[in-house]
């Protein structure tokens, strides 16, 4: 089964981002708009601006952990997809 490590971000006027991982990415980020995602997503409007596909869920979980604890490379991520 692949997964994917996934980085959105907030639609408006001060946007954050948000990574997470799923073995069903589309329906994953239809539940984070819908409301029903993460509780910190919640109240938000998302676009996917990063997915990186991973064949291992351990693999998967390391990857998303790493992009979340590197501001450098979360916050290159970010500006590319102004």
């Amino acid at each position: 089964m692949s997964y994917y490590v996934y980085m959105l971000k907030s639609l408006g006027s001060n946007p954050i981002t948000y990574v997470g991982y799923s073995n069903n990415l589309k329906n994953r980020i239809r539940l984070h708009n819908l409301g029903k995602g993460a509780k910190f997503t919640r109240g938000r409007k998302w676009k996917l601006i990063y997915k990186e596909k991973i064949h291992s869920k351990n693999k998967a979980i390391s990857r998303e952990y790493y992009i979340k604890k590197n501001r450098t490379l979360r916050k290159k991520i970010k500006n590319r997809y102004k």
